[in-house]
């Protein structure tokens, strides 16, 4: 018996989120990882860049500037 193989045809590699589902990444890192989330965000950007990964690499830098802004946004309004 054979498995059924995974559906490639629907990736579409050159993929870019649009900006909600980068805040979505954001918020979620943030709920998860408070002070850490921008860290997290990039090293997922480092490790998909160094993987050949651009869309991805690019989509993670996007998201650790969002938390970085949010972050500032936080320490100005205190």
């Amino acid at each position: 018996m054979t498995l059924p193989r995974r559906a490639t045809s629907n990736v579409d590699p050159e993929f870019t989120p649009p900006p909600q589902d980068l805040g979505a990444m954001a918020e979620v890192l943030e709920s998860k990882h408070g002070t850490h989330a921008a860290g997290i965000a990039e090293f997922f950007a480092l490790y998909h860049g160094q993987k050949g990964d651009g869309p991805r690499a690019w989509a993670w830098t996007g998201v650790a500037e969002l938390v970085r802004d949010r972050e500032r946004e936080r320490l100005e309004d205190h």
